[in-house]
């Protein structure tokens, strides 16, 4: 009779393939995790935008005054920037300071905007923050001198949560800037009735092409 050779995998064999499956994981995982977590940002900030922006419309409709209008204060009467957005969005939370947040700039550096700024928690996790004095934010040069400096303010997608950067370009500067890893803080400016990013990073993320 005539026996048949059976071939099989030694121990070594099996153990040396797990070892370099194991080695592949431990390559790609990292990567894979900041990218579907930049997903995860890059929705987040789209759906805060939109949030925004429909906050100011719904203002016009109800109340008949914009971002052009707006006057400073916070006081239920007012017909304020922070009315606009506490009346007309879903807001748990409020603060006056940014005081805890751990926030770095494009350049890695504290970032000090926010000492007197107005900050919103939203019940989606989001925080909106811009400053006690943003008043008549319009970008209408037939009413004088535009000036858009106390206009500007940064969407947090994820709130106090770390990693709290802004985001910033991974390669190239200005319009040739390109964001692979997207992080969760980014800066916007408003006037009239428009909401939009306010740095070459966050316009990448935003419109994918730097523009």
């Amino acid at each position: 009779m005539r026996l048949s050779n059976k071939s099989a995998f030694t121990l070594a064999e099996v153990l040396i393939t797990l070892g370099i499956i194991g080695v592949v994981a431990a390559m790609t995982m990292p990567t894979l995790m900041n990218s579907t977590q930049g997903a995860q940002y890059k929705a987040a900030y789209k759906k805060g935008l939109s949030a925004l922006s429909q906050a100011v419309t719904l203002n016009v409709a109800l109340d008949d005054y914009n971002f052009a209008q707006a006057t400073t204060g916070d006081a239920a009467g007012d017909a304020s920037m922070y009315n606009i957005f506490k009346n007309r969005m879903n807001v748990v939370k409020t603060s006056k300071t940014t005081t805890g947040y751990d926030i770095k700039d494009e350049t890695g550096n504290d970032f000090t905007q926010g000492t007197s700024n107005y900050v919103l928690f939203f019940n989606d996790g989001i925080v909106f923050s811009f400053p006690t004095t943003a008043a008549n934010c319009t970008n209408d040069e037939t009413v004088g001198t535009v000036n858009l400096t106390n206009c500007k303010g940064f969407i947090d997608v994820n709130g106090e949560k770390n990693p709290n950067r802004i985001v910033k370009c991974d390669t190239g500067s200005k319009d040739k800037c390109v964001v692979k890893n997207p992080t969760d803080i980014y800066p916007v400016v408003f006037y009239d009735q428009t909401v939009l990013p306010n740095s070459w990073a966050a316009r990448n993320v935003l419109y994918g092409d730097g523009k």
